[in-house]
């Protein structure tokens, strides 16, 4: 089933000389089996209606200043009414055409730096995707994973697709393989799955990185140094023959 979207973009500047500016948007969504509501700036998600749960999220890190929204998710909730009246009346009036569809493009990477016994985060991002619906599964060592996974809202792209993040938390542990699998419309069966294992790299405990670090630097200064020694006395000692050499050459010319 098609999905009727309403996008309304607000260009701010914040004087007329300011060379920085910010883009707000809105987005109204719906389909037979989904809808969202979410507002953003700049591309980035900053609250969202979550009607399983009946209440507004807003998604600002930790470190931003609070924002309300006051009203915002009794808006959702009515804008959604109307989004499933328009629904009904464009099928009818177009007569269910044949959607457009773009294939998704995925990605795989850590949120941090890999260390084993040190927690993390697995993120999957998914873009350039049209219709919005996707299901996104995780794995981990070929066991599918339900827990600590999270996922956001959909996004909308300047070319018209989507894009959407789902991170896993993870503990790393030796030979650990993980994957993220991501099913749509457009693959037509052939869903697309990313694999990422454990680097070898990580297999150094934490704390036995800095004295392995050390351990290398110690050495590497050792050789240095007698590098340097060899070539001091190689030095001297070709000094010493060039100065032999003269001194002979010298009493040669005196006798003569």
């Amino acid at each position: 089933m098609e999905l009727h979207l309403a996008i309304l973009t607000l260009a701010v500047c914040l004087s007329a000389d300011a060379q920085l500016k910010h883009s707000d948007f809105k987005i109204n969504g719906c389909s037979d089996t989904e809808k969202e509501s979410m507002c953003g700036s700049n591309g980035d998600e900053i609250w969202h209606a979550d009607f399983i749960q009946k209440m507004g999220v807003n998604t600002l890190p930790d470190f931003a200043d609070p924002l309300l929204f006051p009203g915002f998710y009794e808006s959702s909730v009515a804008e959604q009414e109307t989004c499933q009246q328009n629904l009904a009346v464009c099928i009818n009036a177009y007569k269910s055409p044949p959607e457009e569809m773009d294939p998704p493009e995925t990605s795989i990477y850590t949120k941090n730096d890999v260390q084993l016994g040190v927690e993390n985060s697995l993120v999957c991002h998914v873009t350039g995707f049209f219709p919005p619906p996707i299901n996104i599964s995780w794995t981990k060592n070929n066991v599918i994973v339900t827990e600590s996974v999270s996922v956001s809202q959909y996004r909308p792209r300047n070319d018209g697709t989507f894009h959407i993040f789902s991170s896993l938390d993870i503990v790393p542990e030796e030979k650990d393989i993980y994957s993220c699998t991501v099913n749509h419309r457009a693959l037509q069966g052939q869903a697309q799955t990313k694999i990422w294992g454990v680097p070898e790299m990580a297999a150094v405990p934490a704390r036995l990185g800095p004295a392995v670090f050390c351990g290398a630097g110690f050495t590497l200064a050792l050789l240095g140094a007698a590098t340097g020694i060899f070539f001091f006395i190689k030095g001297a000692a070709t000094d010493n023959t060039d100065t032999a050499e003269k001194e002979k050459l010298f009493m040669q010319w005196t006798y003569q």
